[in-house]
């Protein structure tokens, strides 16, 4: 069942207004206002709780839109004209208010997701991996000196399939021992023939929390490739969406530290299972990285500090560097309470030490409504221009903080990362 689609979002809409008229209208005039005031009241609540947990406390790290608090406000309304009539009614009354209290849950959820754009599903919310294991096929490991094979020099069979496959598949850590979970990875309809030709590889982060297939249920970035492939017979990357975080309320921050040595596994063992089972290219162009928010972060912190292995990344919502939340924090916990270390591994300073870039991309995305994130974006736009990196910023209109902002960035920013790829536009 659909939870983003309007057949389930109408229907408990109008289970919620059945709902609260009722328990609105008490028997005589004085209960009818008192419900009434507690309507009021919750509404308020939920506005206080949305501006003092999002924009003083700031607990989600980001700044909460105005759909999203009504929908707080609206569901805090609903439980609290609900608890008002558990007192002085009949039974029957009783019942029906304990019963809407989930259901003026559910709807402000479901309307929250629907403005965040993350789960189409219970599945989605639950955190079920939908796809099962992958099959190779005729893949094989060979890592190439000669760059990809593109639309112009790729022949493609006429048994070619319309769409590539998503599956899982586990990279063991063996270099850097980190608790990684289950990759997800998409092979394109080339990938699937019987000769597989040179293809890039797309890294493809989450955000935090997150979980690799994220990238994949959210961000469709499996569809924005099929879709890709159909236009250039077959070809496009390989997106292997690999754990960097270890857990979805974990964050390493795609460093090696006490918290986990994410860096390492990204960096070496990632990259050797790839070119072990695929046959790849060793030029940096056919490689590059695609994240959301803190995913976004470490595609910006790999495509700056090490352009010899990612010749471009594609960020949604990146920060500014790795971080915790606050400085303090992030160097005792992720850098062993070195502020050099710290300093060091800011994209800003990784841009500086390895310029003058000779063929790197970056292309940055950001919701129009996100302040913090633009400012973030227009920052790190202007430190990699400095540093000879070719960069673009672009705006999503009308979205935020969000997975509408990562499906806006891959479908504009997608086909220039592609071109610069060797796969044209």
């Amino acid at each position: 069942m659909r939870i983003d689609k309007p057949p389930f979002l109408i229907t408990v809409d109008v289970l919620i207004a059945v709902l609260g008229l009722y328990l609105l209208v008490r028997p005589t005039l004085r209960r009818t206002l008192v419900g009434f005031g507690a309507l009021v009241a919750g509404g308020l609540i939920g506005l206080f709780l949305t501006w003092l947990l999002g924009d003083v406390l700031d607990v989600f790290g980001v700044t909460l839109t105005p759909v999203s608090r009504m929908w707080v406000a609206i569901g805090s309304a609903g439980v609290a004209l609900a608890i008002v009539n558990l007192f002085g009614s009949r039974w029957w009354r009783k019942l029906v208010a304990v019963v809407s209290i989930p259901v003026f849950l559910i709807a402000a959820g479901a309307g929250i997701n629907v403005d965040f754009g993350e789960y189409r599903n219970l599945n989605d919310a639950l955190g079920v991996v939908p796809f099962g294991a992958l099959d190779l096929h005729s893949e094989h490991g060979e890592v190439a000196d000669s760059g990809i094979d593109d639309a112009a020099t790729w022949r493609a069979p006429s048994s070619l399939p319309a769409k590539g496959e998503i599956g899982t598949v586990h990279i063991p850590a063996t270099a850097s021992g980190f608790a990684a979970r289950t990759t997800v990875v998409y092979l394109p309809p080339a990938a699937l023939t019987s000769n597989p030709p040179v293809l890039p590889i797309l890294y493809a982060f989450s955000g935090q929390p997150g979980a690799p297939s994220d990238v994949f249920t959210a961000g469709r970035i499996g569809a924005v490739m099929d879709e890709f492939a159909a236009k250039h017979k077959g070809l496009a990357p390989i997106v292997v969406a690999a754990d960097q975080l270890g857990g979805p309320n974990r964050n390493p921050m795609c460093v090696d530290s006490a918290l986990g040595r994410s860096a390492t596994y990204l960096l070496s063992d990632v990259p050797n299972w790839i070119k072990a089972h695929f046959r790849v290219s060793s030029d940096p162009a056919a490689w590059g990285v695609f994240g959301y928010s803190q995913g976004a972060t470490c595609a910006v912190q790999f495509a700056s500090g090490h352009p010899g292995i990612f010749g471009s990344a594609l960020a949604s919502s990146s920060e500014l560097g790795p971080t915790l939340g606050g400085e303090k924090t992030t160097i005792a916990k992720g850098f062993g309470g070195s502020a050099a270390a710290y300093r060091a591994a800011q994209p800003s300073a990784l841009m500086a030490a390895h310029a003058p870039y000779k063929d790197s991309l970056l292309i940055l995305g950001v919701g129009q409504n996100d302040a913090k994130y633009t400012a973030f974006a227009q920052a790190l736009y202007v430190d990699a221009s400095r540093a000879g990196i070719t960069t673009h910023l672009f705006s999503s209109p009308g979205t935020a903080h969000d997975w509408h902002t990562v499906q806006h960035t891959l479908a504009v920013g997608f086909p220039l990362i592609a071109a610069h790829m060797g796969l044209g536009s």
